[in-house]
């Protein structure tokens, strides 16, 4: 059980633990730096000695069980300069002063599992590893600008508000994770811009109450497979991994710092992009508003992947730069506008988009067909109809029928590759004759230049009727035609004799009419069907 709080001073305490035991009964801030930027650095080498150093004891005492405050007054811990020596163990433990440590040097980990706190504010200070597993918090945990040798531990915290790691530098643990996070949950924003990670980020399966920010981060895990690991990860807003604008007003050292140090550039703006070295998987993750990914770079290795596979996101904003190697997957992805540039997609064989549904496209910049047709292609090693089609009925229901037309012939083609030597071959014909049916034009073109050169030919004959007394006048027009037209009668073909090569000449007409009928039909057909 918590002991009652008392006020007896231990007899033991240093000079510096008296200070900080008086400051935290006003709830004043207990400063022992040395007003020297070059010694007050607690990530410097520079040796913080034993008037600037309390013990972690004395600390975890003050937090758990400490003295009542001076009347009037609201107990608190705010540390400013300090060392804390040993071990600070507050695993389990109820903490309900408020605490802010800014500038402070750890000489060991921070012990936090399933410990409650209301607000934690640990500001710019040098720990060796802080493991905070089922850390529960009424309000915010702050963590910008500390530095941590051996990884941070938050699995299945609950964060009452905001999480801060903004500006943070975070090394690998035992187990190469800088963080890890599997099943937290966020109440408010996760902020880490300017985040950098030596080591896997793990994610999976954690809650943000609104946004994830990591613009300007840096995650690096070349060792291992994920830099991010974020399977299962729900943002009930925006989740931005983007470039940051850098021209904005640095941080000004009080209490409590800003929440969004940039926001993402603008065009001509000095900033610092997103950069991940190592995978990144969000498989079967849900987004509220939208992802973004403004101006982020990958570094992978042909093995890693920006694996999106089956999320669901009202936007997607898929603007960074164009990764050298690895694979970009969205497989089973579900989006409702997809935002992007030609150059932001990898090559063949390095895209998977194999069930993908968006419902509309909003491209920046220079987008034409033609490069939109190489998008299909370069994530189709092997023929599948379901992108094209995909992209086709986006066309449409946006009003680019033509377009849309000119996608489903490029799947008609690419088919055509696939097919055996007739099949193929009567795929060229209806590609030469009438392109599929996709552009009725040349079907009406090709009918009026056979209707006129079977005219032309039919005119130096005068074939006898087959029926003396039962015949229509000669019409060699008329006879063409009616040997063009399939099914339709005009009352011509039937009733003349033709002998030798007008046989043949008849029996061409008649060929190129159903070959002609057939395609314009399969086409329209096509047509209606997807309509």
């Amino acid at each position: 059980m918590t002991e009652a709080r008392t006020d007896e001073e231990p007899a033991d305490l240093t000079a510096s633990e008296r200070r900080m035991w008086d400051a935290f009964r006003t709830g004043s801030v207990c400063d022992l730096s040395a007003r020297a930027a070059d010694r007050d650095d607690p990530h410097a080498e520079h040796v913080w000695g034993p008037e600037r150093s309390v013990r972690a004891r004395v600390v975890a005492r003050l937090l758990l069980h400490g003295p009542p405050p001076v009347p009037g007054r609201v107990a608190s811990l705010k540390l400013r300069g300090v060392r804390i020596s040993g071990r600070l163990e507050l695993s389990g433990g109820a903490v309900a002063p408020y605490v802010e440590l800014q500038s402070c040097r750890f000489d060991s980990e921070i012990q936090l599992s399933e410990a409650r706190f209301g607000t934690l504010r640990l500001i710019n200070c040098a720990i060796p590893r802080l493991e905070a597993a089922r850390l529960h918090t009424e309000g915010d945990l702050h963590l910008p600008r500390c530095r941590v040798a051996r990884g941070i531990r938050l699995t299945d915290a609950q964060i009452g508000t905001d999480l801060l790691i903004s500006q943070a530098v975070v090394q690998r643990d035992n187990k190469g994770r800088a963080i890890a996070a599997d099943g937290m949950s966020v109440a408010q924003d996760l902020q880490g811009e300017l985040l950098e990670t030596y080591g896997e980020v793990s994610l999976r399966g954690a809650k943000v109450g609104v946004s994830m920010n990591l613009r300007g981060a840096r995650l690096r895990n070349p060792q291992g497979r994920f830099a991010l690991n974020a399977p299962q990860l729900t943002v009930e807003r925006t989740l931005y991994l983007t470039s940051i604008a850098l021209d904005y007003a640095a941080y000004g050292g009080s209490s409590t710092p800003p929440y969004g140090l940039g926001p993402t550039p603008t065009r001509g703006r000095r900033a610092r992009h997103f950069e991940c070295r190592g995978g990144l998987r969000l498989d079967d993750g849900r987004f509220g508003d939208a992802i973004d990914f403004y101006g982020a770079r990958f570094t992978l290795t042909p093995e890693q992947e920006i694996s999106l596979r089956r999320i669901q996101t009202p936007e997607f904003r898929f603007v960074g730069e164009r990764p050298e190697q690895g694979r970009v997957v969205v497989s089973g992805a579900k989006v409702v506008k997809l935002v992007d540039t030609s150059t932001s997609w990898p090559g063949p064989g390095s895209l998977s988009i194999e069930g993908f549904v968006y419902e509309n496209l909003a491209p920046r910049g220079h987008f034409p067909l033609s490069r939109r047709l190489e998008w299909v292609a370069a994530a189709t090693p092997e023929y599948s109809p379901e992108p094209y089609e995909r992209l086709a009925a986006v066309l449409r229901a946006s009003g680019e029928d033509q377009d849309a037309r000119e996608v489903l012939l490029a799947k008609q083609r690419r088919r055509r590759a696939t097919l055996p030597l007739g099949p193929k071959a009567w795929g060229y014909l209806q590609d030469w004759t009438v392109v599929y049916g996709y552009r009725p034009g040349r079907a009406a073109l090709w009918m009026a230049v056979l209707w006129a050169a079977g005219a032309l030919l039919f005119s130096q004959l005068h074939p006898p009727a087959i029926k003396e007394d039962e015949h229509p006048q000669w019409s060699a027009a008329l006879y063409a035609l009616d040997l063009l037209l399939p099914v339709i009668d005009l009352g011509q073909q039937g009733q003349w004799k033709l002998e030798g090569g007008w046989q043949w000449g008849a029996a061409g007409l008649v060929v190129m009419g159903w070959i002609l009928a057939t395609t314009v039909a399969a086409g329209a057909s096509r047509l209606l069907r997807r309509g």
